[in-house]
Order: structure tokens, then C-alpha cells, then sequence
């Protein structure tokens, strides 16, 4: 903002996630002018066209920005963004070569809204509760121009993929009779909704890595985050996934609200039986609380947290109480020194992992890289390097 506004006094127009969950707070952090909430494609161009007019764009439902009296927003989106063809030209706007020497697949949203209720989730608030469904013939024609460019990897980053269900089934049936080479990933399925027919049509249109979200093992946890299933769907999707061939990363949060010691030893016991050595587990200790969560209101009322939201852009965490930190640390690292694939946020901050990257990629290594997670931990090991 500092280099911007010494070279220009244009109006700074804030978007994207992140000011749907924090307008205020990043509106008097940077001192932009105006912030854009809701869907960008429908509010922005209705901002720009009023600026353009030396107007101020003040009644435009999707707007916030900060006067004299205080912090001011317009909500009640009366328009939402449905069109299908959401992939850009990257060519135009990212250094390719050296994008795709980070293992960085091209990301690809199938519907935007969420029904789930998740305590400590902003997804909601972000892109509103209604599904949104892209055109799955669509979806697989963009993917088929992505591959003439060269990007043969793809993410879906849905916030949940296989919800609906008939949806994701429907899209996996396109692409697999497009028949391309592309490699598919995923990291945002929902236990509840996975079945043989699933994972076996995810299979056929060429996924390559998937990863599961159950953050933990144990009901009363579960109940407590409002995931939406329990333990039992936790195992059963352990079973499915067995019975086929896509590695798996599994993705877990310890100290959430309802987490006691015995139900992290739960979750541990899960993770060392019912997750097979080709697939890995991610372990995280503390949940970020975000303001206007169900999560802050638990925070609060337990006393974990005293901030103000506008003293929240620096991560604050929920851990429960019900926990000793350096316990649980000390028995998710006993768990990871005897599992060689097992990792939590710390192996992703590696200062060399770019390297790895890079030796992996012209190596001719495919991706997903966490599928090799354990053979890099070994190696590492081997080294001298304590993971």
C-alpha cells in the first residue's frame, strides 16, 4: 500500500476471501478505499463503473468501506456470479515454467455455497449456503483447453467436492469420456457422501490424489465442530478407500472444542491402524478462530479468547481446554516418529522444499508430492534431518 500510494492516488479497491471475513479489520490495516464483498464478478464492475463516474459507489449491495462515522457496509446481495467458463488465460498472468516446478496445480471451482455448519468454517459467509452447480460438460471442455496449453494437472478446490453427490458423480462421468491426460487431485472430500461409486468414478476420470477432511476420529469432537457425520462414517471411508488405488491424505485437527486426551488417543489409534502406509496423514494442533464464527462465540464464552475481531488478523487459535499443550504435542510427535507418513504443517514450511520440488519435478515425479511422503521423511532422516 506504501508503494502504491506513493505512486499514484487511484482508488485501492480490496477483494477476494479474506475481506469477506475481515472487511473492517483490513480495511484499517491498509487503508484502502473501498472493499468488495460477495461475488467480485458481479459487485467490482458495478464499483469500477460508478468510479469511473467520479461517484461514490455507496449504494451498491456488496460494498464496505470506512467514513468519518465508522466502518459502513452494504450486504444483501441481490445478484450472485453462476456463469460457467471461470478459467483464465494463466499464460497471461503467471510465469508457467516456474509455477509448475512447485508442484502447483491449476485450481478449478465446480459450484460455490456451502450447507454444511462447520463451528469454526468462514465458507458460508463467503459464498452463502446455496449451491451454485457449474455445468459439468463445461467443466470438462475447460479442462480439455488447459491440457493444449500444457497444464496437465488440475485441483478441484470446491470446499466440499463430493457434495452434492449426483453432481460430483456427474462430472467425473464427463471428463472420463473426454478421456485426457490430465491428472486430478482433491483434498476436500466429506466422509459422509463417499461409496465405492464414488472413488471407482473418480478413478476412471483420472484422479491421481484425493484427500479426505475429517479433522478427527473421535464423535464427541466431531458433534462439537459440526462436521455432519461420525466416527463410524470416519471408518467406513477408511474401508472404501482401501479397496482402491488413489493415494489418500488425510487431514486431521486436534484440540477442538469436545478434544479431551482421551479422545486425541482416539484419533491417533484411527490414524496408526486404518491408514495404510501408501497414504498420509496431516496433522494440525489448534483451530484458527475467525471472527463472526461459531467458533469465537465458544472461544469467548470458555475464555480462550479475549481479542477484539479487529485484533485478529494476526492467527489466533482454539485449543481446548480440556488438553495440555505440550501433552498432545508429545503424543502427535510420538505418533509421526514411527510413521513415516504422517506430517503436520511444519514439513510444508520446510526452507529446502522448494528444492524438492524442483529435483522431483525435472526427476520426472508426478504429482501429488505428499504421496511420497514417506520415501522423503526416510531420506531425510537418513540425512540426519529429525522431522
Amino acid at each position: 500500500m506504501k508503494t502504491i500510494r506513493g505512486k499514484t492516488d487511484a482508488k485501492v479497491v480490496l477483494g477476494g476471501a479474506a475481506v469477506g471475513v475481515m472487511p473492517e479489520a483490513l480495511l484499517r490495516f491498509t487503508g484502502a478505499d473501498w472493499v468488495v464483498l460477495g461475488d467480485g464478478e458481479i459487485v467490482f464492475p458495478k464499483v469500477l463503473d460508478m468510479l469511473s463516474k467520479n461517484r461514490m459507489p455507496i449504494d451498491i449491495a456488496g460494498v464496505a468501506w470506512i467514513e468519518d462515522t465508522g466502518f459502513r457496509i452494504n450486504t444483501g446481495f441481490g445478484d450472485r456470479f453462476s456463469d460457467n467458463g471461470l478459467v483464465p488465460d494463466f499464460h497471461r498472468w503467471i510465469n508457467l515454467p516456474a509455477y509448475l516446478t512447485r508442484f502447483s496445480p491449476v485450481p478449478i471451482q465446480t459450484k460455490l455455497g456451502c450447507h454444511f455448519k462447520c463451528v469454526y468454517c468462514t465458507y458460508r459467509k463467503i459464498e452463502g449456503q446455496d449451491y451454485r452447480l457449474c455445468d459439468p460438460q463445461t467443466i470438462g471442455e475447460e479442462i480439455m483447453d488447459l491440457e493444449k496449453r500444457g497444464l496437465r494437472d488440475v485441483e478441484f478446490v470446491d470446499n466440499v467436492f463430493n457434495s452434492p453427490y449426483d453432481h460430483a458423480i456427474a462430472l467425473c462421468d464427463t471428463i472420463a469420456k473426454v478421456r485426457t491426460n490430465v491428472r486430478l487431485q482433491t483434498v476436500e472430500l466429506n466422509p459422509y457422501f463417499m461409496d465405492d461409486n464414488l472413488i471407482g468414478a473418480m478413478e476412471q476420470a483420472g484422479f491421481v490424489g484425493i484427500g479426505i477432511t475429517v479433522e478427527s476420529a473421535a464423535d464427541p469432537v466431531l458433534d462439537r465442530l459440526k462436521k455432519g457425520f461420525t466416527a463410524s462414517d470416519v471408518f467406513k471411508a477408511s474401508d472404501i478407500i482401501q479397496n482402491h488405488r488413489i493415494p489418500c491424505l488425510w487431514v486431521f485437527m486436534f484440540g477442538g472444542p469436545g478434544e479431551t486426551e482421551d479422545t486425541v488417543q482416539e484419533t491417533l489409534r484411527f490414524a496408526e491402524k486404518c491408514i495404510s502406509k501408501r497414504d498420509v496423514a496431516l496433522f494440525m494442533i489448534g483451530i484458527r478462530i475467525y471472527p463472526g464464527t461459531e467458533l469465537e462465540n465458544i472461544a469467548r464464552t470458555e475464555g480462550v479468547l479475549n481479542l477484539s475481531p479487529l485484533e485478529m488478523l494476526e492467527p489466533v487459535f482454539y485449543l481446548s481446554p480440556s488438553v495440555n499443550h505440550e501433552w498432545l504435542l508429545k503424543k502427535v510427535y510420538n505418533s509421526m516418529a514411527t510413521h513415516m507418513n504422517f506430517i503436520n504443517p511444519n514439513a510444508i514450511s520446510l526452507p529446502f522444499l522448494p528444492a524438492i520440488n524442483f529435483v522431483g519435478y525435472w526427476l520426472g515425479v508426478k504429482p501429488p508430492l505428499w504421496k511420497n511422503t514417506r520415501y522423503i521423511r526416510r531420506g531425510l532422516k537418513w540425512l540426519g534431518m529429525d522431522l
